[in-house]
């Protein structure tokens, strides 16, 4: 019998708890939440980048209402709520139990960016993702942590390819309106506005607050009437602008973030910088010691004692250095308040103190005033440790105290909906000895059971999942992929020309190999080296009994030409080669693709100049969706791969040589796609089914996915980094 309608209080109280779980990214990693905003308007769930602000705003609430009068679509969302509320509420948190003075002393973690959901595209590559993820499972381990970065109110560029195959670059104004921002208030309710000093102004500046689950991000913002525009400019895109621009947003990121966490009463006990850009807190930290009355040694030694630094860049390039003159310019203001001379701040930012010639550089800084500092793989701390030897000659190489935590992901954040479903379904209704050991084990804890060990390890049992059913799944996968693409390859076509819709409704072939390659183009990593072997590639993809297929994807740094090219290279093959039709190239590359190529895709190429790959993640979110790696042994790789869980371009060592590299990792990648990656993936049974990839699927499951986790990584960070010392 149907209930009585609802009304007054109680639905006002339900749309209110629907308005504030839009507002927090909790539902960018639960199925049933999006799917309920999802079913509110599939059109605009879509269009609108699965934005749940957006969607409830393109609702009306008086539509709102009037859906909720439905029992089902109400219990949905009574549903839904519980579950939010229950995770906001949790006191039995892993954090509660291992670090509970992080509670009220929290970790403060400083990035440049944060690659948090398609819908707030302030982040421009894996850095900005691992920060992301990161935040994500500290929210899930329900750890006391704090982020801090900077709202960029025009984002990473938008990427588009014109006529001659070039990338365009434009931008779109984020509207804090209709994304996941809450703007933080002062005590009288208005906007709180603190303030920076750069160069010889006082820069005003605000916040805006991104729920995570139950951690608060905060995201500062210089786009005030009150400054000159080009300090209101700050903000406006990732990593935009020259070398000027570049020092005063590390300013603002650093100083401003330490004076926003002390007016808003947060008292962090460990300061993560992720990445030399942040390490301008250390002079903040300083300067606040000294103002208290400490000397400038002890001031330092104060601020040491409170900060971590993770370095991602094994590319002396990479790190960001700054002249004395652009150093002496910013600083002006912020110095008066310093009794020290400007060299002594500059001395701390060179390998050589006394060495005036020397540029200003911010891994140095950060390392300087840094208790500890990792790597974010092991390869990557060896090469940190020889990288920055100078700074400790008195110390052998591997006595360098630069140590490592390898990255990971956080895997119910990339893990795409229908493989959500479908380890889901088997762990709630198995009813073979796994399922029933997993859920004596977990209960209904979905998330504990997914990032287990134990769960993946039931992998190997075929009564728990069968070769059947994960070859069912990887063909529901390349198909849901393939679609995309081709949605994707439509709207760049029409755009550039008249649509051909018969052409690309039958472009890319599910039954093929299809093999991915999706990340920034930086040039390290050398996204056209497979087609080095041009004329042998052309007779794989076009045998008619052994099919295989690129798709390629990726933004290059609007500065960088030479990235511009290899994409260039590409689309020119995808269209004006025997490739055309069996390779494409989507525009736009962002979380939403990467999830999509990265659960479609067969195989996950990866091909950088070794050592350059610091860690990479994006081969991480592969192998709960069954796809599976061929990569160089770099980053995080040369930990996971074990001859049987995917395959490698090589073996674990490379020439000093790039042009021998280059020529060697091309021949060896062409070797290990013919001899191994193409005949397991169609050697087929009596029943079509491919028992060796698939066994290789398993073994990439069981000693992969929940290894490589953040869950994995904020553990590390914590037990190593984060306890009370």
């Amino acid at each position: 019998m149907r209930k009585e309608p609802l009304a007054g209080a109680e639905l006002n109280e339900l749309v209110v708890r629907l308005q504030k779980l839009s507002r927090n990214l909790w539902w960018s990693w639960d199925q049933e939440a999006q799917d309920f905003f999802q079913e509110l308007s599939p059109r605009g769930w879509q269009n609108l980048f699965h934005n749940a602000v957006a969607v409830l705003r393109e609702v009306s609430e008086y539509e709102l209402r009037m859906r909720l009068q439905d029992d089902d679509f109400e219990c949905h969302a009574r549903g839904i709520l519980e579950n939010f509320e229950a995770y906001l509420s949790e006191k039995n948190t892993w954090g509660h139990k291992n670090a509970p003075h992080l509670l009220k002393h929290p970790v403060a973690y400083f990035s440049a960016e944060f690659g948090l959901h398609e819908s707030l595209p302030i982040s421009a590559g894996g850095l900005g993702i691992l920060a992301g993820d990161h935040a994500k499972s500290a929210s899930d381990l329900g750890l006391g942590f704090v982020g801090i970065g900077l709202f960029y109110r025009e984002g990473y560029f938008q990427q588009a390819v014109d006529n001659n195959n070039w990338q365009t670059e434009f931008y779109n104004l984020i509207d804090p309106q209709n994304v996941p921002l809450e703007p933080v208030l002062g005590p009288d309710g208005q906007p709180l506005v603190l303030q920076a000093e750069i160069d010889m102004n006082r820069v005003q500046f605000r916040a805006w607050r991104v729920n995570v689950g139950r951690v608060p991000v905060y995201l500062l913002d210089t786009n005030l009437p009150e400054n000159a525009q080009h300090f209101r400019d700050l903000t406006a895109r990732v990593y935009g602008g020259d070398r000027s621009m570049r020092i005063m947003q590390e300013i603002l990121l650093g100083v401003g973030g330490v004076r926003l966490l002390r007016k808003l009463g947060v008292e962090p006990s460990v300061f993560h910088m992720n990445e030399g850009h942040a390490a301008f807190l250390t002079l903040e930290l300083i300067r606040e010691k000294m103002a208290a009355g400490q000397n400038f040694s002890d001031a330092q030694a104060a601020t040491r004692a409170q900060c971590i630094f993770t370095t991602h860049t094994p590319v002396e390039a990479g790190h960001d250095r700054f002249t004395l003159e652009l150093m002496d310019y910013a600083f002006q203001l912020f110095h008066t308040q310093l009794t020290v001379p400007f060299d002594d701040i500059m001395a701390l930012g060179r390998v050589n103190p006394k060495d005036a010639q020397e540029s200003f550089c911010m891994t140095v800084l950060a390392l300087k005033l840094s208790h500890a500092a990792n790597g974010v793989s092991e390869l990557h701390g060896d090469v940190s440790r020889h990288m920055w030897h100078d700074l400790y000659p008195n110390v052998p190489v591997e006595k360098v105290p630069i140590s490592h935590i390898t990255n990971g992901i956080h895997l119910l954040g990339w893990m795409k909906g229908p493989v959500r479903q479908f380890w889901r379904k088997r762990l709630k209704e198995g009813k073979d000895n796994a399922a029933a050991a997993c859920r004596e084990k977990f209960g209904s804890d979905w998330a504990a059971a997914v990032n287990s060990i134990e769960f993946w390890e039931k992998m190997t049992d075929p009564d728990f999942v069968s070769d059947e059913e994960l070859w069912a799944l990887r063909y529901r996968l390349r198909r849901e992929m393939i679609e995309f693409v081709r949605r994707r390859l439509l709207l760049q076509h029409q755009r550039l020309g008249p649509g051909d819709f018969i052409r690309f409704d039958h472009l890319l072939n599910p039954d093929a190999l299809t093999i991915g390659f999706a990340r920034r183009f930086a040039t390290y990593k050398r996204a056209p080296l497979i087609f080095q072997q041009f004329d042998n590639i052309v007779k794989l993809a076009r045998d008619k009994k052994r099919p295989i297929q690129f798709i390629f994807a990726g933004k290059a740094h609007p500065r960088d030409d030479e990235g511009k090219r290899f994409i260039q290279q590409i689309i020119h093959l995808s269209k004006h080669s025997e490739l055309a039709g069996y390779l494409v190239f989507v525009e736009n590359y962002d979380v939403h693709a990467a999830r999509q190529m990265a659960s479609g895709c067969d195989v996950w190429l990866n091909n950088p100049r070794r050592p350059l790959e610091a860690s990479g993640t994006s081969g991480m979110k592969t192998g709960c969706h069954g796809c599976l790696n061929l990569s160089i042994l770099d980053g995080w790789w040369r930990e996971g791969y074990d001859k049987t869980n995917g395959f490698a371009i090589g073996g674990d060592s490379h020439p000093d040589n790039i042009e021998e590299q280059d020529r060697l990792d091309s021949a060896n990648l062409y070797q290990t796609l013919t001899k191994q990656v193409v005949p397991m993936f169609f050697d087929r049974d009596g029943q079509g089914i491919p028992r060796q990839w698939i066994q290789r699927i398993r073994r990439a499951m069981v000693t992969l996915v929940p290894q490589f986790t953040t869950d994995r990584m904020v553990k590390e960070y914590t037990h190593k980094y984060y306890s009370e010392r």
